[in-house]
């Protein structure tokens, strides 16, 4: 099957769509600008769907070259058979070329290579023909010391690596056993040795199996982790208890015909058809399945990273206010810095409140005075190392002058030291120290999250799980793919964007949004769009895929502030003119764009999908996807773990959300975690579908563990502490099935040496 033809019938779309996105991208057009202005083309695909494509594309054509060079090595050995050509042709998965590709592919010496070359082939395949014959007596004639066959025994070793690699290299038989394996394959793990202080963190898996095709995500990362310490051991079992021969040796006895009838050979083929499962297939499976449980672990976790980012990247922004950033410290102090409408710093500072210098009152003056002095409305404080405390002092703040009118609230500054010591925070911020960039970024960040965030490296930002066991090319690259799409989303401001949101607009890079910037601060604000075909090595190519993205409100043309794209002007223009209207005066007027039928102003470049989003856009230009700006409010007193009690109900701030529910800030430097099955009454089969990172919930503190910082939550207000239940009623009651066997707590001397362990830390 083609490869566009295999994507539509995937996608579920026509594969003229599939055929036409593929050409647009390989013609250097982007996702973004795809999706928005080349509906026409590719009958609507959107960003997801284009997505999909792209990666479908880049693994199928990567099958297609391995695909060609397996063909090209295996006709070079002079062994490509009409039928093994059809098999290889009709291979459908990396898994399924390389199993068809395994007794070709050149190789080292093997014992059954050397076998071959004593002459033992002949044995080998005389006792599978003909079981009738004695092993020994066969075996006798093919001694010769001059070939290293030493005796009978040598020579029945030889025939048996003959055989058993043989078997071993059936691609039938290998995809066969590998399903079966994966479906009732149990994955256990043990601990590995002592107990250690830092083992502490797995001990749900000192005991621990599960079927390995129903192991969750986060799971089987955590299992990987403690595999790759050291602390934990892991084995794929199955036929566990079953007799010999087991179901998969019988499977390997069936698929050669082998069969066990009391006739001289039975049992020595039997031997070869044991060992080959043993040491052959099994150990080469339990690899592959174990890889192929990781591959599908780490995309699942990229997908709740990529989800988590693109909620970060597009909450609600504050807007243009003046905002005064506060980065939390006890010893160092409070960095303090402040910055206008447009993001741009006009003062910073640092005050000491906190021990051991205590200047508090001293503090609130110094903050009056800049909040007065710079007409500032909201205070933006980072939620690290004494955040709260800086949170009291902001309250004495409001409380001391009422007359200020001051909003604040806490903002994650995860990521916020790293853009400090940046290249590119040196770069815009020369004049400051690396400690008060983290205060400037965590004022920015509450303004424009989006503007900010992307100046991080998105792997910084803290909202993954497991992040850092991940392929880390596929998730940059996913990651990378949501910022693009966010951005362009959302649109850029063409004369404020710093060069690195300009840098992710769809056409533009690092070099083109230097270029830009350069330009703008040379020539002063780009009055219309068509003055960036201006900056240098930026062609009419690149303006195509970027201008539509990017915004110039006040501009020349009143259009340039919306997401029409300037090649469209001209409808614009012919629905101004047959409307006998002003273009101006089109602009917002719904009640007049809402009458208008799309259909008359078509033309055989712009469909119906074009003119009905130009109308659209018309009626609320330069609309902002992201939603309204609100804030939560953290309980007064409760600032500590140590001040959580079950029972409390609190306001907090979803800060992750991973496979296994949704952790929440509630303001006590340790986020909690409200358990999928705790996130709703109804069944929640994907926590994202009651909650994303940036919203604000109730909850309900269940626990409190402060040895190992862990807090409890639940989002179903009425539960009762008092009457958690365990984990398996819960899994029962989320409809999903018992596991096979229930983790359980170390007993004996095994917890004995980990309270031991744990009380030493």
């Amino acid at each position: 099957m083609q490869i566009p033809h295999r994507i539509a019938e995937e996608l579920g779309v026509h594969p003229r769509q599939v055929e036409a996105a593929i050409e647009l991208l390989d013609g250097g057009a982007t996702v973004p600008f795809v999706a928005r202005y080349r509906k026409e083309a590719t009958g609507g695909l959107d960003d997801a769907q284009l997505r999909t494509l792209e990666e479908r594309l880049n693994y199928l054509r990567e099958l297609e070259e391995r695909r060609t060079a397996i063909l090209e090595s295996v006709a070079s050995q002079e062994k490509l058979t009409p039928e093994l050509e059809q098999a290889i042709l009709e291979a459908d998965t990396k898994a399924r070329l390389e199993d068809l590709y395994l007794p070709y592919r050149p190789k080292r010496r093997t014992k059954a290579q050397i076998a071959r070359e004593a002459g033992l082939e002949p044995l080998a395949d005389a006792l599978l023909e003909n079981p009738g014959l004695d092993p020994k007596g066969t075996a006798a004639a093919y001694v010769d010391g001059e070939k290293g066959v030493a005796d009978a025994e040598a020579a029945l070793e030889g025939a048996k690596q003959i055989l058993m690699e043989r078997f071993a290299e059936d691609a039938e038989l290998a995809g066969e056993l590998r399903e079966r394996l994966w479906e009732q394959g149990i994955l256990r793990a043990r601990l590995l040795g002592d107990p250690r202080p830092e083992a502490a963190r797995f001990q749900d898996y000192f005991e621990y199996e599960e079927p390995i095709a129903k192991i969750p995500s986060h799971r089987a990362l955590a299992l990987f982790r403690g595999q790759k310490e050291g602390v934990l051991a892991l084995e794929l079992v199955i036929d566990e208890e079953a007799p010999s021969p087991t179901p998969s040796e019988s499977r390997i006895a069936a698929r050669f015909g082998i069969e066990h009838k009391g006739r001289p050979a039975d049992d020595w083929l039997a031997g070869v058809v044991r060992w080959t499962w043993k040491i052959k297939l099994f150990t080469r499976l339990e690899l592959d399945l174990k890889m192929r449980l990781r591959e599908a672990a780490e995309e699942a976790a990229i997908g709740v990273f990529a989800a988590n980012l693109k909620d970060l990247l597009l909450a609600a922004p504050a807007g243009h206010h003046a905002i005064l950033g506060l980065d939390p410290g006890i010893r160092t102090g409070v960095k303090v810095a402040a910055i206008d409408a447009t993001g741009k710093v006009v003062a910073t500072d640092t005050i000491y409140p906190h021990p051991p210098r205590r200047q508090w009152d001293p503090s609130i003056h110094r903050l009056a005075e800049l909040i007065r002095a710079h007409g500032i409305s909201l205070v933006s404080i980072g939620n690290g190392t004494a955040s709260r405390e800086t949170e009291k002092l902001v309250k004495a703040l409001a409380k001391r002058h009422p007359e200020l009118g001051l909003r604040f609230l806490m903002v994650s500054e995860a990521g916020a030291s790293v853009y400090s010591a940046s290249p590119l925070a040196s770069a815009e911020l020369p004049e400051l120290d690396v400690s008060l960039r983290g205060a400037v970024s965590i004022a920015r960040r509450l303004q424009d999250p989006l503007a900010e965030l992307v100046k991080i490296d998105p792997k910084s930002i803290g909202v993954g799980q497991y992040q850092h066991d991940v392929n880390q090319v596929k998730l940059a690259r996913a990651l990378d793919n949501v910022v693009e799409d966010c951005v362009n989303a959302v649109g850029v401001d063409l004369n404020t964007a710093s060069p690195a949101l300009l840098a992710r607009v769809s056409g533009l890079n690092a070099s083109l949004a230097e270029n830009i910037v350069r330009y703008r601060d040379e020539n002063g604000p780009f009055p219309h769009r068509k003055a960036l075909l201006k900056v240098p090595r930026l062609g009419p190519r690149t303006f195509e895929q970027a201008a539509g993205f990017l915004r110039i409100p006040g501009g020349e043309n009143p259009l340039g502030a919306s997401a029409v794209h300037p090649e469209a002007y001209g409808v614009v223009a012919r629905i101004a003119e047959e409307s006998g209207r002003e273009l101006a005066s089109l602009i917002g007027d719904g009640a007049f764009l809402r009458k208008l039928d799309p259909k008359k102003f078509t033309d055989e470049r712009f469909g119906l999908p074009t003119v009905i989003d130009i109308l659209k856009e018309l009626e609320k230009p330069g609309r902002d996807p992201r939603p309204g700006f609100k804030t939560a409010t953290f309980q007064e007193g409760v600032e500590t773990l140590e001040d959580l009690e079950p029972g409390m109900v609190l306001e907090g701030t979803v800060t992750n959300v991973t496979d296994f529910g949704a952790f929440v800030d509630v303001g006590v430097h340790q986020d909690g975690l409200v358990h999928v099955s705790a996130l709703s009454h109804k069944f929640v089969r994907n926590p994202r579908e009651v909650v994303k990172t940036g919203d604000l919930v109730k909850v309900k503190v269940m626990a409190v563990d402060i040895p190992r910082k862990r807090i409890s939550l639940s989002m179903r207000l009425e539960d009762d502490p008092r009457d958690r239940e365990d984990g398996a009623k819960r899994e029962r009651r989320r409809g999903g099935k018992p596991r096979q066997k229930a983790r359980r707590q170390p007993t004996g001397a095994m917890a004995d040496a980990l309270a031991a362990a744990l009380k030493k830390r």
